[in-house]
């Protein structure tokens, strides 16, 4: 078996697919990409057993064949060539694999390519198409608010709610938490499910450069997306997602309102001055003057900063974690948000005073920490 393909669009096809690769797998062919030839097509695969990536591209070859190759080994190889055509010869008995480039040769040993997991495939699927820039905006929005926690593996990615008239991106920790409406999207009958971690990292990271549309199978165990060249198969986690609109308050009088960045920065300052472990500031908002404050009594350590803001309600005052602050500020658009609260023992509401895409509805909820007065 022997094929011919440039150096630098092999790496960017391995590349692309070597996100999903383990450092230590259950099964040592896990180690390995999968290369399959059909009709002058080459298939790269790479799997950890929940998620498969595939990526295609067209490449010289006058036989169809199959080939585990050394992941590790083969991108480091890759990376070292400037722009020029390789020749892969494959010896099928012995899983040799000789690499010919314009410097030389170089010799490593494969394993036979049918010992590699068969790819998952969808049955009784449904399937919705969405562009790709709104999916990867969508999982950079929800994503950093998912939670770690491995006794509650259901809160551990975002939950996709389809429904008929528009398309809902759920994430929370039990901390904090973020609903990202669609309201320009919609499924043809309503559904949903929990994607993990792994996959949507990958997928961040892919989205950000492919405006294709994407189209986005799924059942009951999978879910299948496919864009351009590439699939990425990954297992759903399995479980009830909590009831997240029961957490969200209806009622909040006192409403904040601040540019983001002023705001954004201010906490930064502050929290530097604040406890390592409870990364408490404490916000004092009357009239239309907002004050933030942090310390850290073991250490003598305080700050404090006032800024301008507008506010409608009755002063209060309402600690947050800072980090789940500064967190939530880097992920918004808006030059000004508002901030709702309703007792100091009550959650508060994160929106954007303005839209950048009349599509989108964002809200960020945030639980806040007890002061010690």
């Amino acid at each position: 078996m022997k094929f011919i393909v440039s150096s630098t669009v092999l790496l960017k096809q391995v590349q692309g697919v070597s996100g999903v690769l383990n450092s230590n797998n259950t099964l040592p062919i896990l180690d390995n990409f999968l290369f399959e030839i059909k009709k002058g097509k080459l298939s790269i695969t790479a799997s950890d057993l929940e998620t498969t990536m595939v990526a295609q591209l067209n490449v010289e070859a006058k036989e169809d064949g199959i080939i585990a190759i050394p992941a590790k080994l083969l991108l480091e190889t890759l990376k070292s060539f400037p722009e020029q055509p390789l020749t892969f010869t494959i010896d099928k008995t012995t899983f040799g694999i000789e690499i010919s480039s314009d410097y030389g040769k170089y010799k490593l040993t494969g394993q036979n390519g049918a010992e590699f997991p068969k790819t998952p495939k969808l049955d009784a699927s449904s399937s919705i198409k969405i562009d790709g820039l709104i999916l990867s905006n969508a999982i950079n929005k929800t994503l950093f608010a998912s939670g770690n926690d491995e006794l509650r593996p259901v809160m551990s990615g975002v939950y996709f709610e389809l429904n008929e008239n528009n398309l809902i991106f759920v994430a929370t920790d039990a901390h904090k938490l973020v609903r990202y409406t669609r309201t320009d999207l919609k499924a043809e009958k309503a559904s949903s499910f929990i994607l993990p971690k792994k996959p949507l990292n990958l997928l961040k990271n892919i989205l950000g450069n492919v405006a294709d549309e994407i189209t986005i199978s799924y059942n009951d165990t999978n879910a299948l997306f496919e864009f351009g060249n590439t699939k990425l198969i990954c297992r759903l986690i399995d479980g009830k997602y909590p009831n997240y609109n029961a957490v969200i308050p209806a009622e909040n009088p006192n409403k904040l309102t601040v540019n983001r960045s002023v705001f954004l920065s201010s906490i930064k300052r502050v929290s530097i001055f604040s406890n390592k472990t409870t990364h408490q500031v404490r916000l004092k908002i009357s009239g239309s003057e907002l004050n933030i404050s942090a310390e850290d009594i073991d250490f003598s350590n305080e700050a404090n900063e006032r800024l301008t803001c507008q506010y409608e309600g009755e002063d209060i005052e309402i600690g947050f974690n800072s980090r789940f602050l500064i967190e939530m500020l880097s992920n918004i658009d808006s030059d000004d948000i508002t901030i709702s609260m309703s007792a100091p023992n009550r959650a508060g509401i994160m929106t954007p005073c303005e839209k950048n895409d009349d599509g989108e509805e964002i809200l960020m909820l945030v639980m806040p920490v007890m002061l010690n007065n």
